[in-house]
């Protein structure tokens, strides 16, 4: 049985960013990640500036990947019709497959320890205040402190007797990466169609991240392939339909994830402290769930240093956390599921876009409820 101080449950954004932020601390962490990296991931590749100056501070400062410099939105209803608006913060664009082999490598350099292998359960003893977390494998790990940041849904969920695990859902998304000659750099596009909708923006060199999210339904009835339902469902909006025509898919099959749930979930569950998606994931039509992922590794880390050297109890800990991030991100994703439900139907979807076009505060406002301002 191997001990650590600080065990980090996943190795996308929240937990490469809370690995890198604890051992600048000068705490030895351990990263248990399912997959070797670089790999894609389902995931809609715009992050807001918001994140910056937390990146720079941890030295993964991302304008070594080249990133697009994103400013401007644009969204079609399902007939075509399109909305504007400037960004007022901006963001980027940088592929998962890019960015996660970056902060990998600069955790690896901090001296971040990774184990790659998959979680089979958690266990915290109240008697001794230390977590046992068994892997598939047959090892064992002991922590005195262990953070769930394995994203949207795992195995672990259900058996943390998580609610939203017993709760099925509609949705799936699928992500592939594109070129479109042509295609502003500077734009993040979103197109709505049947019971979903699909977002496009540039990531580094000359591709393009195209994801979108949708339901069982609409794939059961294009035929149950995802050619299928792009020709039949997505293709019914004259955007995307010009889009699938003339782009090239620079991978033969596309990255799919089922049962996406945007249910409420708790930032503590049985003493691990959920960072990113493990704790609440926004809606996609809000892009935003990687900046409030960098950020929520930025809200846990500061706390659970205190707690590692002692400074916190547990229940403080744990408390303080709670309180931290329902204040940063509560209101965010109840508005991005008030938001959620605008869209997908086409009649309303139609009706949104149609008044948001004569209302361009309401925009400007939607956006800033669903984001952040820059921190460090």
């Amino acid at each position: 049985m191997t001990f650590t101080r600080a065990l980090v449950l996943g190795g996308g954004l929240a937990g490469l960013a809370a690995a890198l932020d604890l051992a600048g601390r000068g705490h030895r962490v351990v990263v248990v990640e399912r997959r070797r990296y670089p790999f894609h991931r389902v995931c809609g590749e715009y992050i807001s500036n918001e994140v910056l100056p937390y990146l720079r501070r941890l030295g993964a400062d991302p304008v070594a990947l080249a990133p697009a410099a994103i400013g401007q939105f644009r969204l079609s209803s399902p007939a075509g019709r399109l909305l504007a608006s400037p960004l007022d913060l901006g963001g980027f664009g940088v592929s998962r497959y890019q960015l996660d082999e970056f902060l990998y490598r600069r955790a690896l350099a901090a001296g971040v320890e990774f184990m790659f292998a998959t979680v089979a359960n958690v266990v915290f003893e109240a008697a001794t205040d230390l977590h046992t977390v068994h892997l598939a494998d047959g090892r064992q790990l002991t922590a005195r402190l262990v953070l769930g940041t394995y994203g949207k849904r795992s195995a672990l969920d259900r058996q943390l007797g998580r609610p939203f695990f017993g709760q099925r859902s509609p949705y799936l998304g699928v992500k592939y990466h594109l070129r479109l000659p042509g295609f502003a750099r500077d734009v993040i596009e979103l197109h709505n169609f049947r019971d979903g909708y699909a977002g496009i923006s540039a990531i580094e060199e000359d591709k393009l991240c195209f994801c979108y999210l949708t339901t069982r339904a609409n794939l059961k009835a294009g035929g149950g392939t995802i050619a299928a339902l792009e020709g039949e469902v997505l293709a019914q909006n004259p955007r995307l339909a010009d889009i699938l025509a003339h782009a090239e898919r620079l991978y033969p099959q596309p990255e799919v994830i089922n049962e996406i749930s945007f249910a409420p979930k708790q930032p503590v569950e049985q003493h691990l402290l959920m960072v990113g998606d493990a704790a609440g994931l926004i809606t996609p039509l809000c892009g935003n769930g990687m900046a409030m992922a960098l950020h929520g590794a930025a809200l846990a880390a500061p706390l659970a240093s205190r707690f590692l050297r002692g400074e916190l109890p547990r229940p403080a800990l744990e408390a303080a956390y709670a309180q931290a991030w329902h204040g940063q991100f509560g209101a965010r994703l109840r508005v991005g599921r008030a938001v959620q439900g605008l869209f997908g139907g086409p009649v309303l979807s139609e009706l949104v876009v149609g008044g948001l076009r004569y209302w361009p505060g309401a925009v400007r406002a939607l956006m800033r409820r669903t984001h952040g301002a820059a921190f460090s």
